[in-house]
């Protein structure tokens, strides 16, 4: 993996259920052990921002949006399998 890239992560949440939390500790995590500080996440909560998700067109929470570097992945769920967060989001070597 070419650790010169930035990766640019948007997380989708809706209000501060135990399974929010969890994705976003678990996402975190994963960030911290796998890409170091070259990452940028915003977490919305739809419940504040709506107008993101439409904008977005999402089915579902949690979902998060690798934005950078292109092309976009997309993943639902609380990632707490860390080998399919990887995978999907092509972030294995």
């Amino acid at each position: 993996m070419n650790m010169n890239k930035r990766y640019i992560f948007k997380l989708f949440i809706y209000g501060q259920s135990d399974d929010c939390k969890t994705a976003i500790k678990n996402f975190i995590s994963i960030c911290n052990e796998k890409l170091h500080s070259d990452y940028d996440l915003k977490v919305v909560d739809i419940k504040e921002e709506p107008e993101e998700a439409e904008e977005e067109r999402l089915i579902a929470v949690p979902t998060l949006i690798r934005q950078s570097p292109t092309p976009e992945r997309r993943i639902i769920g609380n990632f707490q399998d860390k080998e399919k967060v990887l995978a999907a989001l092509d972030l294995t070597e």
